[in-house]
């Protein structure tokens, strides 16, 4: 897969140097507080493991893309879906350091733009944890509009949460 662009922002698939990048995403504990429960490292491995696969509309794991400044080279986050029976389930990770610079919403902008102008996909979706405000900002700012609410569906530290289905379907 090649790697393509926003103004400000360039994606491609993550690959073995990135995984001190990779490893923080999946720790720090601002990024998954609303995420995930934290994960050992053999697992943080694992998934790594998979995403540096090579991808393709048929593959069952995530296309995992680290998310990087332009301007300074720097990775800023990751994105990315796993395609399954026509829909795209949507996700990102972002360090908190780059929060509240829109580049959530850039980078899944080009997202969608590329994943259907290139692979042809049209139908998305995105799970949210209740309370992840910002996630939920990400998504309605690209289109994408609140479908479904599953109760105390979701356990992070032993809390459940309701998760929140987006879905977008785009009309060429």
């Amino acid at each position: 897969m090649n790697q393509f662009s926003s103004s400000r922002l360039a994606m491609r698939q993550v690959e073995v140097q990135d995984w001190d990048f990779f490893h923080e995403l999946h720790v720090n504990p601002i990024v998954i507080a609303k995420c995930f429960d934290p994960m050992p490292t053999d697992e943080i491995e694992a998934r790594f493991e998979r995403r540096c696969q090579p991808w393709t509309t048929q593959s069952r794991d995530w296309l995992t893309l680290v998310v990087f400044e332009i301007a300074t080279g720097e990775p800023v986050g990751i994105t990315g879906f796993c395609y399954k029976d026509g829909v795209a389930e949507i996700g990102y990770l972002f360090l908190p350091k780059f929060f509240g610079f829109g580049y959530g919403s850039e980078s899944l902008m080009a997202l969608l733009e590329w994943s259907s102008i290139e692979l042809g996909i049209h139908e998305f979706e995105a799970v949210v944890t209740e309370g992840n405000v910002a996630s939920e900002s990400v998504l309605r700012k690209c289109g994408f509009q609140l479908a479904e609410v599953v109760p105390q569906n979701y356990s992070i530290c032993g809390q459940l949460y309701d998760d929140h289905i987006y879905r977008l379907a785009k009309i060429d």
